[in-house]
């Protein structure tokens, strides 16, 4: 790319041989011109087939790795950190996107210099059918969101202690200086199966107890 493009996509990749390659497909498949977004895959310390299921695709990413696991949070930093775009986008690798999702995120924002940041309406699937159109308001996930990065920055990006919930506790963090602006319409596709990190409910009450903790005084 011969200039810096507005908008960098994360993709955090952790044991995701499965999904990886739809991902990317969905992300390369945009309406909005190539040289307009980068993305930026952080190999998580990958144990699987992932990086196998990447090659295809190593012409159109910028890819990273750490050597192990670090968690979530840690590679959504260090993404960020990579990042040439202003506007920051966040898709997990085993969900996939509408071919709109990046234009009309970007528009809102470039025509609305008001908005801090702005979040689409999401379908829940499994691997066979929709199962549901949620309002990201009413029922928020850690994607589908279109960050300014100098906001993200000022908050201090992703809280690394937070090996889940990370998404919620950098909500209510960005919430405290800014505010995040509906899109009414489902771009973002956010999969359930049977290794989806929300399925350790014991893990899952433990880091809500800790973000009760860590924001009582809020």
């Amino acid at each position: 790319m011969s200039q810096l493009p507005p908008v960098s996509v994360i993709v955090p990749v952790h044991n995701q041989e499965r999904y990886i390659g739809s991902c990317l497909r969905s992300i390369i498949s945009q309406s909005l011109e190539r040289e307009s977004y980068e993305i930026i895959v952080i190999n998580d310390g990958c144990t699987d087939k992932s990086l196998e299921a990447l090659k295809p695709y190593q012409d159109e990413i910028r890819l990273f790795s750490h050597e192990r696991c670090l968690g979530l949070p840690a590679a959504l930093n260090h993404g960020i950190r990579r990042a040439h775009g202003q506007f920051i986008v966040r898709v997990d690798s085993d969900d996939y996107v509408h071919a709109e999702y990046l234009k009309i995120l970007l528009m809102h924002l470039r025509m609305n210099p008001d908005f801090d940041a702005v979040a689409c309406d999401y379908l829940l699937i499994d691997d066979h059918t929709v199962l549901s159109h949620e309002n990201c308001e009413s029922r928020p996930i850690g994607c589908g969101i279109m960050f300014r990065i100098e906001q993200l920055i000022d908050i201090g990006l992703y809280d690394e202690n937070f090996l889940s919930h990370e998404d919620k506790d950098l909500r209510i963090r960005f919430l405290k200086h800014y505010k995040i602006n509906r899109v009414a319409l489902p771009l973002y596709r956010y999969r359930r199966h049977d290794a989806n990190m929300t399925n350790d409910i014991e893990a899952m009450d433990a880091f809500d107890e800790a973000i009760r903790g860590k924001h009582s005084d809020s």
